[in-house]
């Protein structure tokens, strides 16, 4: 499953096809193998094939925990303060119009009530995780429609976990009768409240401390968080709830924290590993038979979410005062229905709600659109250039707000990475000397020593995209004071990739040549220059003393 996934993703990465797509496709793929490799490898192991089976399922479910895990992490009221407004009426708005024209779609393509209030459900939801990873491949995550996007899906993200809640509280559908449905969600409600509760206390009195602690160690941090996650994922089985609830509101009490945006950098990686099995897994399960006799509610759902959010989207948020270009650049990132459409509806069949046949139509629609949108996406600013000269806008509003101007980004800055007493000490003396300073560190209380008007940043050099954040590109000086040498090899050879200017701490005598090798400027060494004499050799462009 791993290698053909790898595979595939290598092949259709120049053709910018979501990953989600890649191996949904890869579960079709192998599909009709793995009955003949399981059986196989259970004759030579001696186990039984169920064991496969159920190994798979277990990955699966860790990959949906860690996904619903860092979707709270996202939710920061922080990021989306200006724009808050506008994405819960947009968000909200959307999901009544989209739900109430999904169930009188699905009532008209002739499928029962149940099974249309789980398409409808399914149409809803918009993926976080295709539409972030595509903006911020695009760099315009942090834009004005793109808060706005994001805005949204967080409170859709909010819908999701109600959702969960209801389909947690609905239980065994044989032995279901409306006074035990009305108890069992009853009690589902009642235990999130309690765990709602219980993360938002811990969030205000109890987490900032501890792991303000642990984050002094990346691994610590992550296996704190990992267990934090767990544990609710425990406490909301205890209570009733699904596994994905305890996750997400586990994440929700960390995302309030200083340190969480460098802990979804760490735990992404893991995520993407467990949710890509769940994903093929899905695949694995789609009966393409069944899908291809509903190949008209297929396409005509397909078209709704392509078409018919956008259009939803477009209204909403024009008519909030936003420009044309906003409001146009935001509703196409809409258009896809979400991973949670895909395990609401797994969900559904394992409850034995709905037959396997909606969950290949969910998957179908999920394909189509998943792909569609990703194109939608990445050329946006031609379509709308294309539909504004085609008069496609003039039936929506043109409100005033748009992009307040391009963030001016740091340039001729210099980066200080460690906050150790010798990058204190550098980062007073090139603050003293009028040098514009960001100083970076794992440690937030290291960064609480950081004095205006030198600027602090948290995260680990060792990812890209904090590279990008602090604008490495435009920097006129890099330094490293840390004493990890994969860290400063690779932030050395990251700074000569681009062309900046490095000085590394050379903190033993083993370290020296391979910082030579890869073309480091200035090699501080601590124990015969001091922090003054770095600073004049840095300013005459020479090397420090060895």
């Amino acid at each position: 499953m791993v290698v053909t996934a790898t595979l595939l993703v290598l092949l259709l990465r120049r053709l910018n096809v979501p990953t989600i797509v890649t191996y949904l496709g890869t579960g079709l793929l192998v599909g009709p193998f793995l009955e003949t490799a399981t059986a196989s490898f259970a004759e030579i192991l001696g186990a039984t094939p169920s064991l496969f089976v159920d190994t798979i399922d277990l990955i699966a479910e860790l990959g949906i925990a860690l996904l619903l895990f860092i979707v709270g992490l996202e939710l920061s009221l922080e990021k989306i303060r200006d724009v808050g407004r506008v994405a819960v009426v947009a968000g909200i708005g959307q999901v009544v119009f989209t739900a109430a024209g999904g169930l009188l779609l699905t009532r008209l393509l002739g499928f029962d009530w149940l099974e249309s209030v789980f398409l409808a459900t399914a149409l809803t939801f918009s993926s976080t995780v295709v539409v972030v990873k595509l903006l911020d491949q695009k760099k315009e995550l942090y834009s004005l429609y793109g808060r706005i996007a994001v805005g949204i899906f967080l409170v859709q993200d909010l819908v999701v976990v109600i959702a969960l809640t209801v389909l947690a509280g609905l239980g065994d559908p044989d032995t279901l009768t409306l006074e035990a449905a009305g108890w069992s969600l009853f009690r589902a409600f009642a235990g999130m409240t309690l765990l709602l509760g219980l993360a938002l206390l811990a969030s205000r009195y109890f987490l900032e401390r501890p792991f303000g602690w642990a984050a002094q160690s990346a691994e610590t941090m992550f296996i704190w968080s990992l267990g934090w996650c767990f544990l609710f994922v425990v406490l909301a089985e205890h209570l009733g709830l699904s596994k994905e609830i305890g996750a997400f509101l586990a994440g929700l009490s960390l995302a309030q924290l200083d340190f969480s945006h460098d802990l979804r950098r760490r735990l992404h990686p893991l995520m993407s590993f467990f949710i890509a099995i769940f994903f093929i897994s899905l695949g694995l399960q789609m009966d393409l038979g069944s899908a291809a006799e509903s190949w008209l509610p297929a396409v005509i759902l397909s078209l709704f979410v392509l078409i018919g959010n956008p259009f939803i989207f477009m209204w909403i948020i024009s008519l909030s005062g936003y420009s044309r270009r906003v409001s146009f650049l935001t509703s196409v990132t809409v258009a896809q229905i979400s991973e949670f459409s895909f395990i609401f509806a797994a969900m559904g069949l394992s409850s034995g709600l709905i037959r396997a046949s909606i969950l290949s139509l969910v998957a179908i629609v999920g394909l189509v659109t998943i792909a569609g949108s990703a194109y939608m996406i990445l050329y946006n600013h031609r379509l709308y250039q294309q539909a504004r000269r085609l008069g496609l806008l003039r039936m929506f509003p043109d409100g005033e707000k748009d992009e307040e101007g391009p963030t001016v980004p740091l340039r001729n800055h210099v980066i200080v990475v460690g906050l150790n007493s010798m990058g204190r000490r550098l980062v007073e003396g090139l603050v003293a000397r009028g040098e514009t300073v960001l100083a970076i560190d794992t440690d937030p209380r290291k960064l609480s020593s950081v004095k205006p008007p030198a600027l602090g940043k948290q995260g680990n050099v060792e990812y890209l995209s904090i590279l990008e954040e602090v604008f490495l590109d435009k920097a006129k000086l890099a330094v490293s004071t840390l004493r990890i040498e994969d860290t400063n090899n690779l932030f050395a050879y990251r700074c000569r990739q681009l062309g900046v200017p490095v000085a590394a701490h050379a903190f033993d005598r083993s370290v020296t040549q391979g910082l030579r090798s890869l073309g480091v400027d200035y090699l501080i060494d601590s124990k015969k220059a001091g922090v003054t004499e770095t600073l004049k050799a840095i300013a005459q462009n020479q090397e420090t003393p060895q």
